[in-house]
């Protein structure tokens, strides 16, 4: 599953920046009542394996009721939090912890965890670098996670458009669609994207044999043209500067022996480059 490889990462990472020596974490429940410790990195025991942690209760607990991080110098000992959990983590040996959500607002989607073994504070330092993995996986988390949710929407519209072929609509996703394909960086969801991209700008009966002439950051570009965007617009939402988007553009119409925007866009999709 991408989410447990992007926690399994963020435990590396943080055991690299703060040189704790453990780390581990779990995503929260759909509910947000419970957290799951399912990653580890550096832990000795199965102790905390599967552990369920309540809302409110321990240390990671606290972290999903509260979306603030939290730390204690030695775990067992510190009486600001409860001690459902202590047999587990006394099991690995653990003293001094911290706790950082991975929250988007206010809606805590993991807790990440770093400590030692020794009653040795977690600094200020450590805990700041902490709260900055967990911010970046927070960022990957909702990216990815709108990305499918759109992507089901689309998925759903490239199905239905020989049915009820409502052409600004499609138009108008498949722009999107092309624009949201730039923010993803796992291979297999950005493969899928691509598919149905495909799928909502050659639906059935179009010719499928054509090989597109244009690179996908000119079809990107071409995209948002044709929705009626400027290039500081397209250049805005892609990432890109306002003269790169141009350049773009230039060689779009070079390739297809166009002049202007509305032609270019018109070729493209005659050529079933564009819906």
């Amino acid at each position: 599953m991408r989410e447990t490889a992007d926690l399994t990462a963020a435990l590396g990472r943080i055991r690299r920046i703060t040189g704790l020596p453990v780390a581990f974490g779990g995503a929260v429940s759909a509910g947000g009542r419970t957290m799951r410790l399912t990653d580890f990195a550096g832990t000795t025991t199965l102790a905390l394996n599967g552990l369920v942690v309540s809302a409110g209760h321990g240390l990671g607990g606290r972290v999903v009721s509260t979306c603030r991080p939290v730390r204690v110098e030695d775990y067992a000992a510190d009486p600001r939090i409860s001690h459902e959990y202590d047999k587990p983590v006394t099991a690995e040996g653990l003293r001094a912890i911290a706790a950082v959500p991975v929250a988007v607002g206010t809606s805590v989607l993991a807790v990440l965890y770093g400590g030692t073994r020794e009653p040795l504070a977690v600094g200020a330092r450590a805990l700041d670098a902490m709260g900055q993995v967990a911010a970046r996986i927070a960022t990957e988390l909702t990216v990815r996670r709108e990305v499918q949710r759109r992507l089901d929407e689309l998925e759903t519209a490239a199905a239905l458009t020989r049915r009820s072929p409502g052409w600004e609509d499609v138009r108008r996703a498949h722009a999107e669609l092309r624009t949201l394909t730039q923010e993803v960086g796992d291979p297999a969801l950005r493969s899928r994207l691509e598919r149905v991209c495909a799928l909502l700008v050659r639906p059935e009966g179009a010719d499928r044999t054509a090989v597109a002439p244009l690179s996908p950051r000119e079809l990107d570009v071409l995209a948002l043209v044709a929705m009626g965007c400027s290039n500081a617009e397209a250049a805005r939402r892609l990432g890109l500067l306002p003269e790169t988007v141009k350049s773009y553009l230039r060689n779009a119409m070079r390739k297809l022996g166009t002049h202007g925007r509305v032609e270019t866009v018109t070729t493209a999709r005659r050529l079933g480059l564009l819906p």
